[in-house]
């Protein structure tokens, strides 16, 4: 089942940018891509939805995320608003075996983080999110959003 949000190949697009970006972030372990990817909507958006209104919303992506990929099973959305069930190339091991491996390119973490910027895309506007995704990563090249600009699907 694909939904709208992670279907539009712009969509993907961007978070496949982002998380690829955050990978090169000066951290040696680029499987935490996705971690410092959230981290950044969750600080931004906690200032304008709070922590429950954020909380509710990575919730529902993360619902929404894993009828396409089984894998994030073993994520969830701590009391604080990140998220956790991640297991970094370095842990011991002893955790549950289900737990998701991630990587910036794995088709899990970017159904992730495009359905987190499709839910924000449909409540609040493509416009307002772009603004937000260019909040949080001053820096990013306005190219690097160019194919969500783009009119042609």
């Amino acid at each position: 089942m694909t939904t709208p949000t992670t279907s539009n190949p712009k969509i993907r697009e961007l978070a496949h940018r982002l998380l690829v970006r955050e990978s090169t972030a000066g951290s040696q372990e680029n499987e935490q891509a996705i971690l410092r990817v959230s981290e950044k909507f969750r600080r931004l958006l906690i200032t304008l939805i709070g922590l429950m209104g954020y909380r509710t919303l990575l919730a529902r992506t993360l619902t929404l995320a894993r009828v396409q990929a089984p894998t994030l099973s073993a994520i969830t959305v701590s009391a604080d608003g990140s998220l956790e069930g991640f297991v970094s190339e370095h842990s011991s091991g002893n955790g549950p075996r289900n737990q998701a491996r991630q990587d910036p390119s794995d088709d899990a973490a970017v159904t992730l983080i495009a359905q987190l910027l499709g839910l924000l895309a449909v409540f609040i506007g493509e416009g307002l999110t772009l603004h937000l995704v260019l909040t949080a990563w001053p820096d990013l090249p306005v190219s690097d959003t160019e194919p969500w600009r783009r009119n042609d699907q």
